[in-house]
């Protein structure tokens, strides 16, 4: 067999609350999965939710984060995400942030075109520790919350999603073989805005750990 022509790259990991690592295979995320962010978006009632990916590289476990290139409008979302076991089950959850250059975002969608640039860069899947579905207890009514630089953006529940996360589940299994190692983005509600250099952000969902990020 041929030597590799360069080294492999690491294999993308997010800490498993407690002890362990657990290895990103694929990132999936949903938009338009809460309808108070719908409306904000200018999106029309009733439009269904739609699924994007990010490379398993994005993962970025917060902390100090470089302004992405690209850009002048850089926004914060913030999500529960799922990590997937074995047999499509749900291993855990966890507190993310999806960075979204909303001004190229502007751009794809006047064009009909792909979000990739958008959405798909450096740094934009922030993700705190995932914790255990044992661990969890129920999230179904779970408040979302983020800060940034301690005022508070985002106030929501889980329950306001439009597709659960088992429907998520069904509906993605359509489409792609899930595995285990692959990561949901199940989408945010109202309340997204801009960052810039210095704003540091604060996500916490009631339950799981929470995440914070610092634009540098």
């Amino acid at each position: 067999m041929s030597d590799f022509i360069f080294p492999l790259m690491k294999q993308p990991a997010v800490p498993v609350t407690g002890d362990g690592l657990f290895p990103v295979r694929r990132i999936f995320c949903v938009g338009k999965n809460y309808a108070d962010h719908q409306a904000e978006m200018g999106d029309a009632k009733g439009t269904p939710p739609v699924f994007f990916t990010k490379p398993a590289d994005a993962v970025c476990p917060g902390g100090d984060i470089p302004f992405p290139l690209a850009t002048e409008n850089l926004h914060y979302e913030a999500e529960l995400v799922v990590a997937l076991g074995e047999d499509r089950s749900v291993y855990g959850y966890a507190v993310g942030c999806d960075l979204t250059r909303r001004d190229l975002q502007a751009v794809a969608k006047k064009a009909g075109a792909p979000w990739d640039t958008a959405k798909a860069f450096d740094n934009s899947a922030v993700i705190g520790s995932v914790t255990p579905v044992a661990a969890c207890g129920n999230l179904n009514e779970a408040a979302i919350r983020l800060s940034v630089n301690g005022e508070a953006r985002q106030d929501g529940s889980l329950s306001q999603m439009i597709w659960s996360v088992a429907e998520i589940i069904d509906k993605l299994s359509g489409y792609f073989d899930l595995k285990p190692g692959d990561l949901i983005y199940t989408g945010t509600p109202a309340g997204v805005g801009p960052i810039g250099v210095g704003d540091e952000v604060s996500i916490s969902i009631d339950g799981l750990e929470p995440v914070t990020l610092r634009m540098v």
